[in-house]
């Protein structure tokens, strides 16, 4: 999340390695709704927080660079069960050395770690770092037979499901060596733009997931949100920030699968 200049403390920026956008049919859960402008400083109700990585999605983890972690993805559903969801701020450009590690915490990874080999990014964040477009989809290696989703999880992706929920937020933190995890309720910041107040999620948490109707015992739900959009996630490490999920989302989905 962003503090000063950008919630991530590296924006990997050599040759692209992106992959363009398109497809259609995608296979997720949408929704009419009905948009409306809101002013970005409308208030939202308080959240409550916990830095403990019990409470953590196991779909939910790192992304290391250099042998540091400085952003945050999540486990997303697909057909070949290798994909992550994540900010477009965190991946703008060669993704190689990038490895994600699910279930991060005290310097462990319980569910192994997984090498980026590509990322999706749309359109119009790659000619103009448009905020409404600040999600990114990463597919992994699979080192052996199982899949990464076989081994923890994943979210499903919901689209155009409205601007008021009870979320479940987790980003992991620079240097922090276990997630935080915050429930909150999101509003509408702006046409294509919503927020949570989640306390304590700086640098580092972008690409968290904002995930709805979690189930207790698997730790997945639907993801509606991911830390990103306005500032790069929010100017505060208080009040976090994504981009709607709407039918662009889902086109950039069915690019990434197809």
């Amino acid at each position: 999340m962003r503090v000063t200049v950008s919630r991530t403390a590296l924006i990997i920026c050599a040759a692209a390695a992106i992959v363009a956008t398109g497809g259609a049919n995608a296979v997720v859960d949408t929704a009419d709704v009905t948009y409306s402008a809101a002013p970005a400083t409308s208030s939202a109700p308080a959240s409550t927080a916990a830095d403990t990585a019990s409470k953590a999605s196991p779909a939910v983890g790192a992304l290391f660079s250099g042998g540091n972690h400085f952003c945050t993805a999540s486990v997303v559903h697909s057909p070949t069960g290798d994909l992550l969801l994540t900010a477009a701020h965190c991946v703008s450009g060669d993704v190689s050395g990038v490895t994600f590690k699910p279930g991060y915490h005290d310097g462990l990874a319980p569910y192994g770690t997984w090498q980026v080999t590509a990322a999706v990014v749309a359109d119009g964040w790659k000619s103009s770092s448009d905020p409404d477009l600040d999600f990114a989809f990463l597919k992994v290696a699979q080192p052996g037979p199982a899949s990464l989703e076989s081994r923890t999880g994943a979210n499903q992706l919901g689209t155009n499901q409205g601007f008021s929920h009870t979320i479940t937020l987790t980003g992991y933190p620079n240097g922090a060596e276990q997630p935080v995890v915050c429930t909150g309720t999101t509003t509408q910041s702006d046409t294509y733009q919503q927020r949570v107040a989640c306390p304590g999620f700086p640098d580092g948490t972008s690409g968290g997931p904002w995930v709805i109707d979690q189930d207790p015992n698997t730790g997945t739900g639907t993801v509606i949100g991911a830390i990103g959009g306005y500032q790069t996630g929010g100017d505060t490490p208080d009040v976090s920030y994504s981009a709607y999920f709407d039918d662009d989302i889902a086109q950039l989905y069915n690019s990434a699968v197809s």
